[in-house]
């Protein structure tokens, strides 16, 4: 194997090892996927300033993220169908976070349930994120779920009432465990690293939902309560009762307009996440870091804004932090470490990043990441407040 030095050659390795309807599943968008290219890309615009002959000694990425101390301003965003990246993919993500001092965020379409993660992780507090469902017992009791697995923070995702378009993952025939049609029997034959990592754990279908709704207990039944069960309802009004319930850190996902930015200020949430989904519901929104900054002039002084999509390298996160995002989160790029290498994977597209994120912010005249700000980014290259 060559050295392995950046995200995208762990992207290469994941591409090679995860079969391909779940590595399609984590690089792709909707419809025609211009906005999941758009997240990625309009970073590539945001040039920076180079500062010389500055005392680069004493450097620290260390910040909170909702009064959580972390070692960079990067935590794990929820992905669902991890577990089908590589073999218990939630659990060994969520060590790999524990051992980085980052936050883990488990998806409610997760494969390892809340409860697997927390055993997985000796009980170390993570991040659960929750996805609305017209069966609101079920609901209370996933927010029960993880209050007792201790959870530190509860994601609310705002932005999945219905489903977007998603070509490949209907063309592929997506499930979990993947359906043995001959198309997917040839891809898995090639897939050996993965088919036995699969053969060695019980964990193959969505573990926070299977045996903890009446009714669902495999798989053929799952896929007919999901296509009912996410509620177009949602609306404010379920925030706030969420919030009630929950009682603990609440952060909103999903935030891409000023006006809702300045709701979720009203609906008392912690923090909000400038989010278009990683560009896999509404294709043609803007992306995450052309949102930021309009966000932040708004709203920036009420609520910590966080921000996701796009995010290959530790480049990225600075720039995010110089727009004011007070956090970011990892989706592909940390499935493509998972992917790879399993939990090794993780920790190294971390290290990248951290590794990245250090040393640019030095080359910009930076030794702490609350000192960073517009002033490291060459003017005219930048999203503005219009």
């Amino acid at each position: 194997m060559s050295v392995i030095t950046t995200i995208e050659d762990l992207r290469v390795l994941a591409e090679k090892r995860v079969p391909r309807m779940f590595y399609d599943y984590a690089d792709s968008g909707s419809w025609t996927e211009s906005t999941y290219r758009a997240n990625e890309g309009d970073f590539q615009k945001i040039k920076l300033r180079q500062r010389v002959a500055v005392n680069m000694e004493g450097r620290s990425t260390a910040s909170t993220m909702v009064g959580q101390p972390v070692a960079m301003p990067v935590a794990i965003a929820p992905t669902g169908l991890t577990g089908m990246q590589h073999a218990d993919g939630e659990i060994l993500a969520a060590r790999a976070a524990k051992k980085f001092g980052i936050p883990f965020t488990l998806s409610t379409m997760s494969i390892c349930s809340i409860e697997d993660v927390a055993q997985g992780t000796d009980g170390h507090p993570f991040w659960f994120q929750l996805y609305v469902m017209r069966d609101r017992d079920f609901i209370e009791r996933l927010i029960d779920r993880a209050k007792a697995a201790a959870c530190s923070a509860l994601v609310l995702t705002l932005d999945l009432q219905i489903l977007g378009q998603r070509h490949k993952d209907l063309k592929n025939g997506l499930s979990a465990p993947p359906k043995p049609t001959l198309s997917t029997i040839l891809n898995l034959m090639t897939k050996p690293r993965w088919c036995l990592g699969m053969l060695g754990t019980p964990r193959r279908q969505f573990g926070n939902i299977v045996g903890h709704v009446k009714g669902v207990e495999n798989m053929g039944s799952l896929s007919e309560w999901t296509a009912k069960q996410f509620d177009p309802r949602l609306n404010w009004g379920d925030v706030e009762w969420i919030k009630k319930r929950w009682g603990g850190k609440l952060i909103l996902k999903g935030i891409q307009d000023v006006e809702d930015a300045r709701l979720a200020v009203q609906s008392g949430a912690d923090a909000l996440i400038v989010s278009n989904h990683g560009g896999r519901q509404l294709d043609g929104a803007e992306s995450s870091i052309q949102a930021l900054p309009a966000i932040v002039d708004a709203v920036g002084s009420q609520i910590e804004v966080h921000m996701d999509g796009g995010i290959r390298s530790g480049q990225d996160v600075l720039k995010a932090v110089s727009l004011g995002a007070k956090g970011t989160y990892i989706g592909r790029s940390m499935l493509y470490g998972l992917g790879a290498m399993g939990e090794a994977g993780v920790t190294k597209a971390l290290e990248i990043i951290h590794k990245e994120l250090d040393l640019t912010m030095a080359f910009c005249g930076r030794t702490q990441i609350h000192q960073v700000d517009t002033s490291i980014l060459l003017p005219g290259t930048f999203p503005k407040v219009s």
